[in-house]
């Protein structure tokens, strides 16, 4: 399969919403996107990659890739300028604004500020009737959505628990039990629907302009769901759960470049007979949706579609585990007669075997390049460096996971490292040009796609890495601040994208 927008060469830039620039605690969906949309027309970019949509919450340190729901989008990202402009909110209603440090994303303080906001949004939406276009949404989205808006207020009416924890006829979803709750919450039900049109209509209206400036939103579907969810709580025969619904076995990955004791999601792991069962329409699903968000996809954690890291579920680290076979080859082969030639990149990063590398080949799916993982002592050899690279793959600087170019050099790299490195780009250089050297190797790369997360287009250090796996807080803050926007630095990435073939 190919990606049309990928046929040729291009590059784009990875900054997720909740890290544009906002007064209000947290990136939205307001005018600093538009204006980001602006910015990479400007520098000469076709691809504004993102991370996942869906929701999140503190109790999961704010991942986007731990979320209550694997079809519903963030309520957080709703902007309250568009809702004023919409004449759900007045400019009154926005103030006081939050009076909080630059750079940092303030997860408690934006809740706590939409919280007070959306009851008035969601009071006054429809006060004339209900509009065509929510009734249409509810309609075409009902097979997730009427379950997702009944889970939350079931979450918010337990406290918070895990649905595991609710009364057993709810926990099993008695029908009965699941008509009473629909109608005593019908108004909170209603609410959250509401909060879900609201962020689809925005979406819309951003992505629309994006592809008017002859950008492509590059979405990323992580490949498990969390499970305190409302997918396993509505199909929990498709995870290797007990009696109880808990599960007995969980995803990770052994231990590898980023901990010695590999990582432990605890997310449940797939029971794939019953999936293949079914035709994968759970996932066909999935994926229909996420190309209703998206004009490309990236299939994190690829690798679990060839064969995954399954850890018995009483154990505290992922040492002591085991690999499962998937039927993967079956599983695309089915799904490509839903989706011909489907816009999607596989995150092939980690332990890569042989069965993964022939299950891409297949299906000809684009992988992914990391030049921070290019100069090891096997330089000349090593699938990263740029004159090991093929057409069908995208380069990229580094990842949401990693550190930042400057970090890395900083922090990370040893001086035989450094050596290396030197002798590539023939010359040294110091922590203040490292981010363009490395931006120019990923630009001048055979690959069709480049990209690079604005955190290196800005040569941050350390401080503005987004993640670190094996941690469980401190995550998912780093925010851009306006005057790091500027014109100059779209006329210099205009030049070196011109320069190396990718307008």
């Amino acid at each position: 399969m190919t990606i049309p927008a990928m046929e040729r060469r291009g590059s784009g830039i990875l900054l997720h919403v909740t890290s544009l620039p906002s007064e209000f605690g947290i990136g939205d969906m307001g005018p600093w996107a538009f204006r980001f949309a602006d910015f990479l027309a400007e520098g000469g970019q076709r691809f504004w990659q993102v991370l996942p949509l869906n929701p999140t919450h503190s109790v999961h340190g704010n991942s986007p890739y731990d979320s209550v729901s694997a079809f519903g989008s963030n309520p957080l990202l709703i902007s309250p300028e568009l809702l004023v402009e919409q004449g759900l909110l007045t400019k009154e209603e926005l103030h006081p604004v939050p009076d909080l440090p630059r750079g940092r994303i303030h997860y408690d303080t934006a809740i706590s500020f939409k919280k007070r906001l959306f009851p008035l949004a969601q009071g006054r939406f429809g006060q004339q009737g209900k509009p065509e276009d929510y009734e249409r949404f509810c309609s075409e989205n009902a097979a997730w959505l009427d379950d997702f808006a009944l889970f939350v207020a079931l979450k918010e009416r337990f406290d918070g628990r895990p649905w595991q924890e609710w009364p057993q006829d709810l926990r099993d979803r008695s029908p009965e039990s699941l008509r009473a709750a629909e109608r005593s919450l019908a108004e909170r039900i209603e609410q959250e629907k509401i909060l879900q049109h609201l962020f689809q209509r925005q979406w819309v209206a951003l992505r629309r302009y994006c592809n008017q400036q002859n950008v492509q939103i590059f979405g990323d579907l992580p490949i498990y769901v969390n499970l305190d969810s409302v997918d396993v709580w509505t199909h929990p025969e498709l995870f290797k759960l007990d009696k109880d619904k808990r599960p007995t076995a969980i995803a990770g990955v052994p231990p590898d470049y980023f901990s010695a004791t590999g990582q432990r999601w605890g997310n449940p792991v797939y029971r794939w007979d019953v999936l293949r069962e079914t035709g994968y329409a759970w996932w066909i699903e999935r994926l229909t949706r996420n190309l209703e968000l998206f004009d490309i996809v990236r299939i994190d954690h690829f690798r679990g579609f060839s064969a995954y890291w399954e850890i018995p579920a009483e154990e505290p680290t992922a040492v002591r585990g085991e690999w499962v076979e998937v039927p993967g080859e079956d599983f695309f082969r089915v799904l490509l007669g839903h989706f011909p030639d489907p816009p999607i990149v596989a995150e092939d990063l980690g332990t890569i075997t042989q069965d993964v590398r022939e299950l891409m080949d297949h299906f000809s799916l684009p992988g992914m390049k990391l030049l921070v993982f290019a100069f090891g002592d096997d330089l000349a050899t090593n699938p990263y460096i740029p004159h090991n690279h093929v057409k069908n793959c995208l380069i990229y600087t580094g990842t949401h996971d990693n550190n930042t170019v400057r970090g890395w050099f900083e922090t990370e790299l040893t001086e035989d490292d450094k050596g290396r490195l030197f002798r590539y780009l023939g010359r040294e250089v110091g922590q203040g040009e490292i981010h363009h050297e490395m931006i120019r190797l990923a630009m001048m790369s055979v690959a069709n796609t480049a990209i690079v997360p604005m955190q290196d287009i800005l040569g941050l250090g350390e401080e503005a890495r987004m993640n670190r796996p094996a941690r469980s807080d401190g995550n998912w803050q780093w925010q851009l601040v306006p005057e790091q926007l500027g014109p100059e630095l779209a006329t210099d990435l205009r030049e070196m994208t011109e320069t190396y073939g990718r307008i």
